[in-house]
């Protein structure tokens, strides 16, 4: 008994050391809090799995929610969607019809009793709603998170003012707001000292610039509509990394002092309206590894520290009027001169008047599109409810699809200045877009080692390569012919630069080199594509060896990904690209199962009457209406072996497939639930199937003036995902309706 005691003993502060150590039970109140943030938001899906036994303060990782305890507080509350930013939206929005678009929560919703709720979590020090659909203007109330250190609210479509209360987040280090529909002038920051990030981009705001505090790190305000001088009080910003404030229209001259900032890493300060002269005598720190000045109205020569490109600085310099630079890149001079002028701040009393103006337009637009926009609100419920019925209750009628068949509008393309930068390549882990030399292409591919050769499309060879930081990517080497001009070449160039999305192979950079010798080749161009090594939407139904089988749902995120990036090429840029040479071969798959389009349209210019270099489609020959439906019934191809599980290789299996589907349709639910992958059976709503299936089928129509637009089949195969996510949350799962 004895020696039983002395185990005991022994063992004792062993198990209360392997024991879990509780970071605190939330109180009740928090408990109940957290219900209501779950009951008022009415996505992620993660949300939906809490119960009465769900113990918040100890949560599975995941990438759309974060709970984070401390002494029976919430201190962390991080929540990810998946509804798009305004600019990634398929419509355009505005802050009049903003709540008509399928991205945003239902008309229910209200951002301040959401915000209400949200501070009763008065422990908060980080709150991260991103991506959420919130909308709205941001309450005054966050003044009552006392404690807060990070706010994050960016992607969602919070319009108005950034509200005076902000300034009194004493201890806020980190402000996001980027990707909403904010407007006006940013409140004076000045008194925030802890604030060490700053980010606003993709907003409206201006045209004055902010006053900032000098403790800041980041300081990202691209993508807005300042209309003023850089303020010469960033010479004091001791601590600044990362300076961010291209696309605005700032003017007048760049303060020399930017570049000698003792901490400063990365300058943009790309697309605005700066003039003059830079000093020729001018420093920079060693620290300074990007600086991006192009698109501006600069003039004379650059200065030394910043006059070309080297090992551990890139510079960015061109469509200015620059002397001494590659005048196939520069304006000339007059052009500057003549824009400069043009381009000066407007007297304080006529602002104030054109101020007083736009504010009585403005207000007679508002009141028209309000009217409007009630109108469209009313059709919105109505159809939200009808799906929300349908989706939570188990049961689908199908009267909305059938009488939906495929939904049709008209929808202006989306600001191709906007697009791009809100795919910029920080929000999809992308190196700035760059021009490398000669020598860094050849150090990438071991001087074009066959080793590295991946194959060859076209008029282009592929080669796989391994830039200097490590970066794995693939570089095209395209020949092109003499008769074409360095200026056309130029202009497709920068065309490249703007093919960033999620959902492609994005273009990282590219190389020119000419041959002023040669009788037959002007020039070569090397562009480098981001690598992709998880394999194709293809391999993944084919190759039974792969564990991770797709099921309806992934299957489901993929075709919306696929059509996604459709839609940016057609409308994401101007001109758009059509005629993209979509292949189930051509969809790939990162790590996350996220579809990226690859071999599309970078079309260059080529001898007259020749095929486009880096595809094979000679979209020359096709009007951009027959090439954007073209795209169109391919989109309608690959869906149907992502519907059926079948590989199509000629176009009668295709013509057989199509009919099928369309007999299953029309016949029993049994009939169509029978054509569908028999991997997918028991993971997918009748109904998602449904829908899914009459979209391909007008893809696929005979008549190319009857299929329908990419918006088209991008809302439906959304609609059809909102439906496989009801049926799913209602615990359908591994059950076939």
């Amino acid at each position: 008994m004895g020696n039983l005691w002395s185990c005991i003993c022994l063992l004792f502060p062993l198990i209360i050391l392997l024991a879990p150590v509780s970071i605190g039970q939330l109180s009740p109140s928090e408990t109940r809090t957290l219900f209501q943030v779950q009951k008022l938001l009415e996505h992620p899906q993660v949300l939906q799995g809490w119960t009465n036994w769900t113990n918040f303060c100890y949560l599975p990782p995941s990438p759309s929610l974060k709970i984070v305890c401390s002494n029976n507080h919430v201190t962390e509350l991080t929540v990810v969607g998946n509804k798009s930013s305004p600019s990634q939206s398929p419509k355009p929005i505005d802050s009049v019809n903003f709540s008509v678009s399928q991205q945003t929560l239902s008309k229910n919703f209200s951002i301040d009793a959401f915000f209400t709720v949200l501070t009763r979590l008065s422990n908060l020090k980080v709150l991260s709603l991103v991506s959420l659909g919130l909308w709205g203007p941001l309450p005054a109330k966050i003044n009552r998170f006392w404690s807060l250190q990070v706010l994050n609210v960016s992607s969602n479509f919070i319009y108005g003012e950034i509200p005076q209360q902000v300034m009194s987040l004493k201890n806020l280090a980190s402000l996001v707001l980027a990707d909403n529909l904010l407007n006006g002038s940013v409140p004076d920051l000045e008194s925030l000292v802890a604030l060490r990030e700053l980010n606003l981009s993709g907003n409206h705001l201006g045209p004055s610039f902010p006053s900032l505090g000098n403790n800041l790190v980041t300081v990202i305000l691209s993508n807005n509509s300042l209309r003023s001088v850089i303020p010469s009080g960033f010479k004091n910003f001791n601590l600044l990394q990362q300076l961010d404030i291209s696309s605005n229209k700032l003017i007048g001259p760049i303060p020399s002092t930017l570049f000698s900032l003792p901490s400063i890493q990365s300058l943009d300060l790309a697309q605005n309206q700066l003039s003059g002269a830079l000093p020729t005598n001018i420093s920079c720190t060693a620290k300074l590894k990007y600086v991006d000045i192009s698109r501006n109205l600069l003039i004379g020569k650059l200065p030394s520290c910043i006059a070309s490109n080297s090992v551990n600085r890139t510079v960015i310099s061109s469509w200015n009027c620059l002397s001494g630079a590659n005048s196939s890149y520069q304006h000339p001079f007059a052009f500057c001169h003549k824009e400069a002028l043009a381009v000066k701040p407007p007297a304080e009393g006529e602002k104030e008047k054109s101020t007083i103006k736009l504010g009585l337009i403005l207000g007679i637009i508002g009141g028209v599109a309000g009217i409007a926009g009630v109108l469209g609100l009313l059709i919105v419920i109505i159809i939200r409810r009808s799906q929300t019925r349908r989706a939570y209750g188990g049961k689908f009628d199908g009267s909305f699809a059938d009488k939906m068949s495929v939904r049709s509008s008209s929808v202006p393309n989306i600001d191709s200045r906007r697009v791009p930068q809100t795919m910029r390549s920080a929000a999809i882990g992308l190196p700035p877009y760059r021009v490398f030399t000669l020598e860094e292409i050849e150090d990438a591919t071991n001087n074009f080692d066959p080793t590295n050769f991946v194959g060859e499309e076209s008029l282009g060879q592929l080669y796989k390569g391994w830039l200097r930081d490590g970066l794995v990517v693939l570089i095209k080497c395209v020949k092109l012919k003499q008769k074409n001009l360095p200026q056309s070449l130029v202009q497709h160039m920068e065309a490249l630069s703007k093919l960033r999305h999620l959902h492609l192979v994005s273009v990282l950079g590219h190389c020119i080199v000419t041959y002023q010798d040669h009788p037959s080749t002007a020039s070569t161009v090397f562009v480098v594509l981001e690598h992709i090594s998880n394999g194709s939407l293809h391999d993944y139904l084919t190759d039974w060896r792969r564990k991770d089988v797709l099921k309806w749902p992934q299957r489901m995120a993929i075709t919306i990904g696929v059509a996604r990036g459709i839609h940016f090429l057609h409308t994401g840029v101007a001109p758009g690209i059509f005629g993209n040479n979509l292949k189930i071969e051509n969809v790939l798959l990162d790590e996350s199962l996220t579809a990226k389009l690859s071999n599309y349209n970078i079309s260059l210019p080529s001898k007259v009457g020749s095929q486009s270099p880096l595809n094979g489609l000679d979209i020359h020959n096709l009007s951009s209406a027959n090439a954007e439906k073209e795209d169109i019934y391919q989109l309608g191809v690959i869906l149907v072996q992502v519907i059926t599980g079948k590989l199509i290789t000629s176009p009668s299996e295709l013509e057989e497939l199509r009919s099928q589907l369309e007999k299953g349709l029309a016949e029993a639910p049994s009939k169509l639930r029978a054509m569908i992958d028999p991997s997918t059976r028991g993971s997918f709503a009748y109904e998602s199937l449904r829908t899914t299936v009459k979209i391909t089928i007008n893809c696929l129509s005979t008549d190319s003036s009857s299929r329908p637009s990419i918006e088209d089949v991008l809302w439906n195969l959304q609609y059809s995902n909102q439906v496989q996510e009801g049926w799913t949350s209602s615990g359908n799962l591994g059950t076939q309706l």
